[in-house]
């Protein structure tokens, strides 16, 4: 097993770029499915999940290859044949959250989708009934049997769909079978997160006819058929936020480049609050600071509000505030895991139900400890940044679903962060 060996007192500086966003790549990925042909999909993030992708698409008989082109950048093809292939397997689809989009865009092109029920991060419970109940409402029948989610319609047709709660991916399964349905399909309180529009954008390019792009309210006018396209994912918001918090905590100076500063307005203006620097650059934005920041509270919301996908990396950083914090969890309830490994460095975490508060120290200690899912292990790593001694982060697997070498970036931020064999580890 390979853990992170993080020798904590760097002052990170230099430049980091940021590549296409895990959580909308694997969707642009999953839309291709819609239109026989060959799509493409460029700025994609040298990560597991893609991976995984690639084979799932594989097997519903899609040709996939990657390749980089003139610019440098990572290019991914899919040739979708005529005829798919019905079933996502379990042994594929277990291993990330995100492949149950691929069951819109074959319900839409086939009438009939086989889904294993996913697997992903283990932060909480994540129904699958909204997306259920909107292909329902497109006129499809939906079961699970034998841990398989399975779709089926005769005729998909418009509806008005309202979600209880904006769902990502209750969004993004409705919106990809309402591209091919009969009719007009209204979604009303949709997803509005910048993953969200970068989809129907890919969408439009294939010939989608997508209203209120952006908005809660999304209005489909179904067409008989879509071509494939060509497109550049948008830029990893997350990514982009947990370098903006890694750069504020250690007192340093980073630009990120690549990443897009708007996306992340309410967690940038809490750092500027804290005590930090925010500065709009070419191509991206420069995270500095001095001194010791201050405490913030936060209130994770589905976009624009904070993203419980920054949570764990601001309790890092609260970690080593100055003063008191709040944490409020909107969103899944086992996101305070994270917590219990924390405290194991030191961290004054305190967690009941939903809200977590986090009383700040100086500095954290050097720990061997756990990494739960994606997010949980990469404020793990920045704790360790701002940690005496060594910090041992486990179950790097997690991280590497989400993060591009995470630790050979931080190295070039002058962090001194080693991928080793957990065996070897302290020999």
């Amino acid at each position: 097993m390979q853990v992170f060996r993080v020798v904590g007192g760097a002052r990170l500086s230099g430049q980091v770029p940021v590549v296409g966003a895990k959580n909308s790549v694997l969707k642009l990925m999953a839309a291709a499915l819609l239109a026989p042909g060959r799509s493409t999909v460029s700025n994609l993030p040298a990560i597991f999940d893609v991976t995984v992708m690639n084979r799932l698409l594989e097997r519903l008989g899609c040709a996939v290859t990657e390749h980089r082109d003139a610019a440098g950048t990572d290019v991914v093809s899919i040739d979708v044949p005529e005829q798919l292939e019905l079933e996502a397997p379990y042994e594929l689809v277990r291993q990330i959250r995100g492949s149950i989009c691929v069951l819109g865009p074959l319900l839409a092109r086939c009438g009939k989708a086989r889904v294993a029920l996913p697997g992903g991060d283990a932060i909480g419970s994540r129904p699958l009934d909204m997306h259920f109940m909107g292909l329902e409402k497109m006129g499809a029948t939906v079961r699970v049997e034998h841990g398989y989610v399975v779709a089926e319609a005769a005729e998909l047709r418009g509806n008005t769909i309202w979600l209880d709660f904006p769902s990502v991916g209750a969004t993004e399964n409705i919106l990809t079978t309402a591209t091919l349905a009969k009719g007009t399909t209204v979604i009303d309180n949709a997803a509005r997160e910048p993953e969200i529009v970068d989809l129907c954008t890919m969408l439009v390019a294939m010939g989608a006819e997508i209203g209120g792009i952006g908005s809660s309210t999304l209005e489909i006018n179904g067409v008989d058929a879509l071509r494939p396209a060509d497109h550049s994912a948008v830029a990893d918001r997350i990514v982009a936020g947990t370098w903006a918090i890694a750069a504020a905590m250690t007192r340093g100076d980073v630009t990120v480049q690549g990443g897009n500063a708007a996306h992340l307005e309410i967690a940038l203006d809490k750092l500027v609050h804290a005590g930090a620097s925010v500065d709009i650059v070419d191509g991206g934005f420069r995270v500095s600071a001095q001194d010791r920041l201050r405490s913030f509270d936060v209130v994770t919301l589905p976009y624009p509000g904070l993203a419980t996908d920054l949570q764990p990396q601001a309790i890092a950083l609260l970690s080593v505030a100055e003063g008191t914090a709040m944490i409020t969890e909107n969103l899944f309830e086992a996101r305070f895991m994270f917590c219990d490994e924390i405290a194991r460095m030191g961290a004054n975490v305190r967690t009941d139900g939903h809200h977590a508060v986090v009383r700040g120290k100086p500095e954290l200690s050097g720990a061997p400890v756990r990494a739960t899912d994606i997010r949980a292990g990469v404020g793990l790593v920045l704790a360790g940044l701002v940690a005496d001694g060594v910090t041992e982060v486990s179950e790097i697997h997690h991280i590497d679903r989400g993060y591009v070498r995470l630790d050979e970036q931080l190295q070039a931020l002058g962090a001194d962060v080693t991928r080793v064999e957990s065996a070897t580890f302290g020999a």
